[in-house]
């Protein structure tokens, strides 16, 4: 079993190096991977030369790889930009139109792209009639915090 493994450690950088792409998968680092690189480039010099060989490489290509491809890697692959806002906190700064009269300190309705959510208007001691417009301030889970809009945006039509 011992001489089986011997001469064929191929496979074992092989399966290591499968392994090391399969948890950079799971963890999206660039780190993992590094190292998946050092176990090909070991899984080749079992071609020329003994464990010795293969551990060097093993750890020269992880090293080069880990303080020269992952910088470069992370920099064209991760963007500094802020993620995008999407589902529900989308519609925050939005202006709609009450569909249900908003009474200070309980809830109503507004309509925003022919959605209508559930609203209130905790900044106002003030009631907000049917066909009023207002911005979209805020979220908790499906009910919108709003306000007046003093007059609608240009690019946010209302619905």
């Amino acid at each position: 079993m011992l001489d089986y493994i011997t001469s064929n450690l191929w496979q074992l950088w092989t399966v290591l190096a499968v392994g090391c792409l399969i948890m950079e998968l799971v963890s999206g680092g660039f780190f993992i991977i590094c190292f998946s690189v050092g176990a090909v480039a070991a899984a080749l010099t079992t071609l020329i030369g003994g464990l010795g060989l293969q551990v060097f490489a093993f750890v020269v290509f992880s090293a080069l790889s880990i303080f020269l491809v992952r910088p470069f890697a992370l920099k064209y692959l991760h963007d500094d930009k802020p993620a995008p806002v999407s589902n529900a906190d989308a519609i925050i700064g939005r202006i709609g139109r009450v569909s249900e009269t908003i009474t200070a300190g309980h809830f109503g309705r507004v309509a925003i792209d022919g959605d209508d959510w559930k609203a209130q208007a905790s900044t106002t001691k003030h009631d907000i009639s049917v066909g009023q417009l207002v911005k979209v301030v805020g979220r908790e889970s499906i009910i919108i915090d709003v306000v007046p809009a003093t007059t609608p945006n240009p690019t946010n039509k209302p619905a």
